[in-house]
């Protein structure tokens, strides 16, 4: 309160005058604020009245059900028809109707006559008095409810008719409540209901206010006349400026539009409303529209117009969410719009360039992917022609040409197939005045944009040409593939009518897709030339063919990888006694270093295979000789080294049909027996070669006559896209068919398991057994008496004529009782001579020293040491082969005819 002119005048608080400001009539605020208000307050009093009218018809409804179920109880009593039908019913039924009136709850439960003369009441001086009110539809034999204003108020009462066994009616009883009884528990919610009520109006009040403010801030107090006269100049403006004005929400669609934007995006007049991705405008431009982000002045071209357009989202200051676009007409930016596309364009051929150009080593697929390049983004037809030393790997000759030399058309691509351009294979020469023999000798690009007008060169040209400009090329770029100084070969571009000529700006884009692809193909011919190097010394390092022997049927393929070489061999080793042993190996890692190592190890089990050694032992030595390379190597400081090579090792006996093997980190070998069943035999694993410390073990297999036996390398099996399980038994399942040779075996193996692709080594080794029959064996045992030499060469010269041998018969005599004469000399425990008749005739003499007799020369005055010296000179080959029984001393005499 302040005191002005002798009055008392009253200023109101910032809350009082802000709620004044928002209640006043004027403003839309006000308008609204009041016109809410209103709202709340008939919704809380329609509530208020609704529950009220709810709540009575709720307790009358209450109460009838109440009276209904005590009054049907009661007439249904057993024995009330006897007791009506006695001498003084009042006197039985009155304790009983208040027993039941207080237990269920309600006010009065009456027994009456027929005629509604009463025989009980809650009031006794009632009794015998007319019951007051219908019972007319009780005594047809329905039920009566009704609300009535008896002795005891204002009541719902229900009347019941008592029934008799024959249906008829005898009396009447009517229960009945005051219904003030079951409205109290809703008078009681009442004010809770009302204290809700205001709750609620309060609360809506204050919410209404604080939406009233913040429409006022944002109307800024305009009253509605105000409104809409800012409203009718904002249409004017909006629609009468000469620049475009899109507001889209923040789902997307289109809330205002003025007459310049329709212009401009050649929108319908009903566009408010609808999605901005339903308009069918450019990808890019409903991009920017629909994304909210914020542009300034960025060009997009709709039709034949460039588009300046701004871009800002319209919730920066508490504003809806969306965003809102403005777009001027920038027409005259067409023409750098052009040029920044058609460097976009190149920008991004140069990337697809260096993308798809030099995906694989192969010289003839980089050519393909440079003219598929090219037909997709710069030319017509393009083809690209290499020097003949290009497709071998060798690199052609260096210096300044004279003339084109002869190409070899290598790819092709154009539009149509049936165009008159060398086709991929032909050699051709280019005639000298041709742009291609001309860029070819001057090792510069030439562009010829124009075809019809080089009427210089058309007049020599053969005919060619002329064709090509037949069928409809019109311009041409030639561009040599260069690399390293190194003309490689010409790559042409060629351009239809139905396209724009080359330019000037063409000739440099055809230089980057040119010096990309010469690269690429450099770098695939010198990797063709070191990979036939690889192979090539790799070939020459495995064996050239299969030794002759009667043991196995054998057959061998050998696929080196299509991108590298790698480590993985076999072998086949002819062994004393008609026994052959097979060997299969995998060196760890590719290239020359993997192949000529595994040449080493292939010697090296050559070299021990001569010392007759089990294999498990062979493997053994292996494993140190790797052990000792990993040393050299580690000494030498080289990076690679061939820790992690693998071996199988067997050998197969004909005499007796064993074959005992042992392995080095190797795969199993496949079993096939005679009926075709496959199996992997169990083969104890040993570490691989190089690892040195731990033993190798040996198996022996009992194989019948038809076997085949199955070895490889781990390429065959396993792969990218194919886990060893999963090769193993489509390996099983290849092998698994009887009666074919090991040729056709491989044939089949092969193209069960060779991949698409090969990416590593695959060795294969199939080996099918035969026996030595047993009439071509003979074996006697020799008592350690020299005058048993003499009947073993007797039974040795009668089982020789049977075998139809009788001119080997001396030299097989002299052998074998040499033989037999130093194991009777310097041997002890039994001896024991076999023959076998294979390919050669082989003599075995056994005994149990461990000694092993040494070939001398034997002075002139000696009287021995000469037996050896005639073994060796009368015999092909001998040797000394040790067992865990003693040694076996052999020799094989040569014969003419032979074998099984």
């Amino acid at each position: 309160m302040a005191r002005k002119s002798g009055r008392f005048s009253w200023s109101p608080s910032p809350a009082g005058r802000r709620l004044r400001s928002v209640t006043g009539s004027r403003s839309v605020a006000g308008q609204m604020f009041v016109l809410q208000i209103l709202i709340v307050v008939l919704l809380v009093v329609a509530a208020v009245v609704t529950l009220l009218v709810q709540s009575r018809s709720d307790r009358f409804q209450g109460a009838r059900d109440r009276s209904l179920a005590a009054a049907e109880a009661f007439a249904h009593s057993p024995g009330l028809v006897n007791v009506m039908r006695g001498p003084d019913p009042a006197k039985v039924l009155q304790p009983l109707t208040e027993a039941a009136r207080k237990q269920g709850g309600v006010d009065f439960i009456v027994v009456m006559n027929r005629q509604g003369i009463r025989y009980t009441h809650p009031k006794p001086q009632e009794i015998g008095k007319r019951f007051v009110g219908t019972i007319g539809p009780s005594l047809q034999g329905r039920i009566t409810t009704e609300s009535v204003y008896g002795p005891l108020g204002h009541e719902a009462q229900v009347v019941v008719p008592v029934m008799d066994a024959r249906g008829a009616v005898v009396g009447m009883v009517s229960a009945g409540i005051k219904v003030s009884r079951v409205s109290s528990a809703i008078d009681r919610q009442l004010p809770v209901v009302l204290t809700a009520g205001a709750a609620a109006l309060a609360l809506a009040t204050t919410g209404t206010a604080l939406a009233s403010r913040r429409l006022r801030r944002q109307t800024h107090g305009l009253g509605p006349v105000e409104m809409t006269r800012m409203y009718e100049h904002h249409d004017a403006v909006l629609h009468a400026v000469r620049e475009g004005v899109l507001i889209v929400d923040a789902d997307g669609r289109v809330v205002l539009a003025n007459d310049e934007a329709r212009r401009l995006l050649g929108l319908a007049s009903d566009v408010e409303g609808r999605r901005v991705t339903d308009l069918g405008l450019a990808p890019r431009t409903t991009e920017l529209l629909v994304s909210g982000r914020t542009a300034t002045d960025e060009v997009l071209q709709v039709g034949e117009r460039l588009l300046a357009v701004n871009n800002r989202p319209t919730d920066r200051r508490g504003g809806p969410p969306g965003s809102v676009a403005t777009l001027r007409d920038s027409t005259e930016l067409l023409a750098l719009a052009g040029k920044a596309e058609s460097a976009q364009s190149r920008l991004r051929l140069l990337y697809e360039a260096s993308v798809a150009i030099g995906t694989t080593l192969d010289v003839r697929r980089t050519a393909e992917e440079l003219t598929q390049v090219a037909l997709t983004w710069f030319a017509d037809y393009a083809t690209v022609d290499l020097a003949e030393p290009v497709l071998s790997g060798e690199e052609p000759p260096s210096g300044a040409y004279r003339e084109a030399p002869e190409l070899r058309r290598v790819a092709v691509a154009g539009i149509r197939d049936d165009s008159p351009l060398y086709r991929p294979g032909e050699l051709h020469r280019y005639p000298a005045i041709t742009p291609m023999a001309a860029g070819f000798v001057t090792g510069q690009p030439v562009l010829v944009s124009d075809l019809e007008a080089a009427e210089e060169w058309l007049i020599q040209d053969s005919g060619r040409l002329r064709q090509v400009m037949n069928h409809g090329c019109r311009s041409l770029i030639t561009v040599p593939l260069q690399a390293r100084g190194v003309l490689l070969g010409i790559a042409n571009f060629w351009r239809t009518q139905d396209t724009p000529l080359f330019e000037e700006g063409d000739l440099s884009l055809a230089e980057e897709m040119a010096a990309r692809a010469a690269v690429c193909i450099d770098n695939a011919r010198r990797f063709t030339r070191e990979h036939a190097m690889a192979v090539t010394l790799q070939h020459s390092l495995l064996p050239r063919g299969m030794p002759e022997q009667n043991a196995l049927d054998l057959a061998h393929r050998y696929l080196p990888a299509q991108t590298g070489v790698g480590g993985d061999w076999f072998d086949v080793i002819p062994l004393p006694g008609a026994r052959v042993a097979l060997v299969i190996g995998d060196v760890v890692g590719h290239g020359l270093h993997a192949a000529a190592t595994m040449g080493r190890l292939r010697t090296a089990v050559q070299n021990f295979s001569t010392l007759d050694l089990p294999p498990d032992e062979l493997l053994s030595h292996l494993d140190e000789l790797v052990n000792r390379l990993d040393q050299e190597g580690a000494t030498g400081n080289e990076e690679a080294v061939v820790t992690g090579a693998t071996c199988l090792y067997a050998i197969y006996d004909p005499s007796s049909g064993v074959c005992s093997m042992s392995r080095a980190g190797h795969l199993l070998p496949a079993l096939v027996r005679p009926d075709g069943t496959v199996e992997f035999p169990e083969v104890p694993a040993g570490p691989p070669l190089g690892l040195g410390g731990l033993p190798f073990e040996a198996v022996d297999l009992e194989l019948a006559e038809g076997s085949s036996l199955a070895l490889y390398t781990d390429g065959l099996v396993e792969g990218r896209n194919r886990d060893i399980s999963g090769g193993l038994d489509t390996l099983a399942t290849a092998l698994a068919q009887p009666g074919r040779t090991p040729d056709e075996t491989c044939d089949a193996v092969l193209a069960a398991l060779l991949p698409d692709r090969q990416r590593d080594d695959i060795a294969l080794l199939v080996a099918r057994t035969r026996v030595l029959r047993p009439d071509r064996i003979a074996h006697w045992d020799v008592p350690s008496d020299p005058a048993a030499v003499a009947d073993a060469r007797a039974a040795i010269t009668g089982q020789l004529e049977v075998w139809g041998l009788e001119e080997a018969a001396f030299t097989t005599e002299l052998v074998i009782s040499e033989l037999i004469t130093n194991a009777i000399r310097y041997a002890t425990g039994p001896i024991h001579v076999r023959l076998l008749y294979d390919r050669t005739l082989i003599c075995e003499v056994s005994d149990t020293s461990s000694t092993s007799p040494h070939l001398r020369y034997a002075a002139d005055e000696d009287e021995g040491g000469r037996g050896l010296f005639l073994v060796s000179q009368l015999t092909q080959n001998w040797g000394t082969r040790y067992t865990p029984e003693g040694k076996i001393i052999w020799a094989e005499l040569s014969l003419e005819q032979g074998g099984w």
